[in-house]
C-alpha cells in the first residue's frame, strides 16, 4: 500500500508540470495573439496580408505557432490570418497529372522492356495531404513507379503486350491503398508504350510473318482439297452419264465456234457414245442433240469455220465425214 501512494506521489509533480508548461505555451501564444493584432491597429498597412482570397478549387491549411487552425482547412473566399503568428499552405483540389520517366522493367519470364506511363490523381483530403506526406506529389510519383514495377513483374511478355489495361487498372487499386493515408486518391494510372528490345523486335516479326505464311498455305491447301473433292463429285456424275460429256463436248464446240478466224482440228475420228442411241436415249435428247449439230453444220457452211472444219463434224448418225 505504502508503495502505491509512493507511486503516485511521484507521478503527480509530473502531471503538474506538463499542464503548467502546456499553459505557459497557451499564455505565450495569447500573448503573441494580441501583439499581433495590437500590431495591425498601430500599423494599417499590414491588413494588406490579414486577408487571403481562397479560390473554389483550393483550400487553405492554416497553422497557427507550428498547430492546425481549428478552421482549417478554410476556403474558398476570403480568411483571415494574423500577421508573424499564422502560416498558410494552398492546397489545389483539381486533378493533376504527371509522367513517369521510361523505366526498364523485368517481366517475369526475364525480357527486359522499357515501359512508359502517365498517372492521375487529386487531393481528397488537404489536411491529410499536408500533414501526413512532404512532397505529395513527387512520392506518388516515386510510388508509382514502384508499384508499376511489382506489377510488370508478375507478367510475361505476352500478357504484358496484351493485358495493358489489366494492368493499369491493378496498379492504380495498389497505388490507391497506399496513399489513402496521404489524403490522395490516384484517378487512374495509363500504360502508354511497352518498347522491346531492337532484336526481340526483329525475331517477332520474323515470327508474325512465318505465322501468316503458315496460315496462307493452310487456306489454300483447304481450298485444294475441296476442289479435289468436287471435281471427284463431277467425275462421278459424268460417268454414270455418259450423254453429258457429250454435252459439254458440244457446248465447247459452239462456244470455240462463235470466235472467228478459228480453226479447229481433231487428230482422232469423233464416235457418238452408245448410249446416246435411239434406242438408248430419251426422243427429246437425241432430237436435241441432232439440232446441234445441224446448227454447228449450218454455221460451218457459212463461212464461220475453214472448209476442212466441215469433215470433223459427226453426222446425225453420229458419223464423221472423211
Amino acid at each position: 500500500m505504502s508503495e502505491k501512494l509512493e507511486r503516485v506521489m511521484i507521478s503527480e509533480p509530473e502531471d503538474l508540470s506538463s499542464t503548467s508548461s502546456s499553459a505557459k505555451s497557451t499564455i505565450a501564444e495569447n500573448i503573441f495573439i494580441v501583439l499581433s493584432i495590437l500590431g495591425v491597429i498601430i500599423c494599417p498597412l499590414l491588413l494588406i496580408v490579414c486577408f487571403r482570397v481562397v479560390k473554389q478549387y483550393k483550400r487553405a491549411v492554416v497553422l497557427r505557432f507550428g498547430k492546425v487552425r481549428a478552421d482549417s482547412p478554410a476556403g474558398p473566399g476570403v480568411i483571415w490570418v494574423l500577421p508573424f503568428t499564422d502560416e498558410v499552405t494552398i492546397i489545389d483540389l483539381r486533378t493533376q497529372s504527371f509522367n513517369l520517366p521510361p523505366q526498364q522493367i523485368l517481366t517475369k519470364d526475364s525480357v527486359t522492356v522499357t515501359v512508359d506511363a502517365v498517372g492521375y490523381f487529386h487531393v481528397m483530403e488537404p489536411l491529410q495531404c499536408l500533414l501526413n506526406v512532404q512532397y505529395y506529389r513527387r512520392s506518388t510519383e516515386l510510388i508509382t513507379i514502384a508499384v508499376l514495377r511489382n506489377v510488370l513483374g508478375q507478367y510475361t511478355l505476352a500478357d504484358a503486350l496484351t493485358s495493358r489495361q489489366s494492368m493499369s487498372t491493378r496498379t492504380k487499386f495498389e497505388i490507391d491503398a497506399i496513399i489513402s493515408d496521404w489524403g490522395i486518391h490516384i484517378e487512374r494510372v495509363e500504360i502508354k508504350n511497352i518498347l522491346l528490345p531492337f532484336d526481340l523486335q526483329e525475331a517477332m516479326a520474323v515470327e508474325a510473318e512465318a505465322t501468316r505464311i503458315a496460315k496462307a498455305k493452310l487456306i489454300e491447301a483447304a481450298g485444294e482439297i475441296q476442289a479435289a473433292v468436287n471435281l471427284r463429285e463431277a467425275s462421278r456424275i459424268i460417268m454414270e452419264n455418259p450423254q453429258i460429256m457429250l454435252l459439254r463436248y458440244l457446248q465447247s464446240l459452239n462456244s470455240i465456234a462463235s470466235r472467228q478466224k478459228t480453226s479447229i482440228i481433231f487428230p482422232f475420228p469423233i464416235q457418238i457414245p452408245e448410249p446416246l442411241g435411239q434406242d438408248q436415249f430419251p426422243n427429246t435428247v437425241h432430237q436435241n442433240t441432232n439440232e446441234l449439230l445441224n446448227q454447228l453444220k449450218n454455221d460451218l457452211q457459212a463461212d464461220k469455220f475453214p472448209e476442212n472444219l466441215l469433215q470433223a463434224v459427226p453426222d446425225e448418225r453420229g458419223e464423221v465425214a472423211v
